[in-house]
């Protein structure tokens, strides 16, 4: 009598509730966490650091000192605050300038010295030739390409609106002197300041507007990642846990039952390795042939290395820890809680509450960071650089101890990953209940 034939798999309900469940968990959590953090940066925008520079000297008319550049810089804080979108800082041009080369300010508005000269030339009647006043302002790319816009608009917008101040108070005085204007010159009073553009930390021309650093840390993110996934899969075939197909071909090692602790040393050495390899030919790839604006190439090199072996080794510890699902865990970790917090291309500023918590610890706000100082900023230690090395070993010691404290603990309680032949033995001594 012939035996039944299998079911097909596909009737077991636990393969169908099982996939379905883990894919609509996956698809959830990445739109809610990607679509989320940036769906809305104007709505979130909170405390976006712009610089107010006032350096305009004033002139000595009619017996007092007047200012025009005090009245300009008073009259933006004084309608900024009923808005807390922008945190504009009072500051001179030397620390304005040294604070948008560290990327802690988006941009500035800048009065200059002459202001207020040019701004009374405009109602001097024996002036024949009056020179517009100008007021600059500087963009910071280097610090993000969203927020260097975002500041961009606001200075653009309240240097336009102090020029319309200051043509309502010029003509005023125009027309006190009894004076008779043209038209042409009625149009310049009433909006007298030309408003410049400009760069306040140039870039080179290959640093993928400002983007180049937080394009290079994900590179560096991904080859952690899938290096220690690869070297997971690699490290279980060689003892015997795993087999390799290679097309219609099978390969499958002995097994050489190993602790759960030796088998995640093994992988941190050979990740560790492999992290050279990356990444010397992540820097080779990036700067020797598609020619990426960098200096610093010895600390690039480092850096790039060790970002590498951190996030290898934090990714081996999930798996070692949880198994296969630690590959999810992993791709959420790195992947998608990671890159809406990296404040790379929205800036922290603008993203909501739950999302500024999570670059606090995320790597990849801490990677970017560290690659714009080296890559922007000079290598300057409070630009970016130390908190990222800091954050780096950080992430390297918790990951080494709770990867070898509970692989440890699972050796201690035997539970290993295939019964050992002793086990073995032992259950097949076992009498079989009749």
């Amino acid at each position: 009598m012939s035996s039944a034939p299998p079911s097909s798999v596909l009737r077991s309900p636990r393969l169908w509730l099982g996939t379905g469940i883990i894919v609509a968990v996956v698809s959830t959590l990445f739109a809610l966490l990607y679509v989320g953090g940036n769906v809305n940066p104007k709505g979130n925008l909170r405390d976006l650091p712009v610089a107010l520079v006032n350096s305009d000297k004033g002139v000595d008319a009619n017996g007092k000192h007047v200012n025009f550049g005090d009245q300009v810089v008073s009259g933006i804080k004084k309608s900024a605050a009923s808005n807390d979108s922008f945190d504009w800082q009072v500051l001179s041009r030397e620390e304005a300038d040294k604070r948008l080369g560290q990327g802690k300010l988006f941009g500035a508005l800048v009065v200059p010295k002459d202001f207020t000269a040019a701004v009374t030339g405009l109602t001097v009647p024996q002036q024949k030739e009056a020179l517009r006043p100008t007021l600059t302002v500087l963009t910071n790319q280097s610090a993000g390409s969203i927020g260097s816009s975002m500041a961009s608009q606001a200075n653009q917008k309240v240097a336009h609106t102090a020029s319309a101040q200051l043509g309502k108070e010029l003509l005023k005085r125009a027309g006190g002197q009894g004076a008779q204007l043209a038209p042409a010159a009625q149009l310049m009073l009433a909006d007298p300041v030309t408003v410049e553009v400009a760069d306040g930390h140039p870039l080179g021309g290959h640093s993928a507007m400002g983007l180049s650093a937080f394009y290079y840390a994900l590179v560096l993110l991904v080859c952690g990642m899938l290096g220690a996934n690869v070297i997971n899969s690699q490290v279980d075939t060689a003892l015997g846990y795993f087999h390799s197909d290679f097309g219609p071909f099978r390969m499958r090692m002995p097994v050489r039952h190993t602790s759960r602790v030796r088998t995640l040393a093994i992988g941190a050495v050979l990740m560790l390795a492999s992290s050279v390899v990356m990444g010397s030919l992540v820097e080779a790839v990036t700067v020797g042939i598609l020619d990426m604006d960098a200096s610093h190439l010895g600390l690039l090199w480092l850096y790039s290395v060790a970002t590498i072996a951190v996030v290898g080794v934090s990714a081996l510890a999930l798996l070692a820890v949880f198994g296969t699902p630690g590959m999810l865990l992993s791709a959420i970790v790195f992947i998608a809680m990671a890159v809406p917090s990296s404040g790379a291309t929205v800036p922290l500023e603008a993203l909501p509450g739950f999302f500024r918590a999570l670059a606090e610890f995320e790597p990849l706000r801490q990677i970017t960071g560290g690659l714009r100082s080296i890559l922007y900023y000079g290598a300057q230690a409070d630009a970016g650089l130390t908190r990222a090395w800091a954050s780096m070993g950080i992430a390297l010691v918790a990951a080494v101890l709770f990867g070898f404290g509970v692989t440890r603990f699972y050796d201690r309680k035997g539970m290993h990953r295939i019964a050992r032949p002793t086990e073995e033995t032992d259950a097949a001594q076992v009498p079989a209940a009749v």
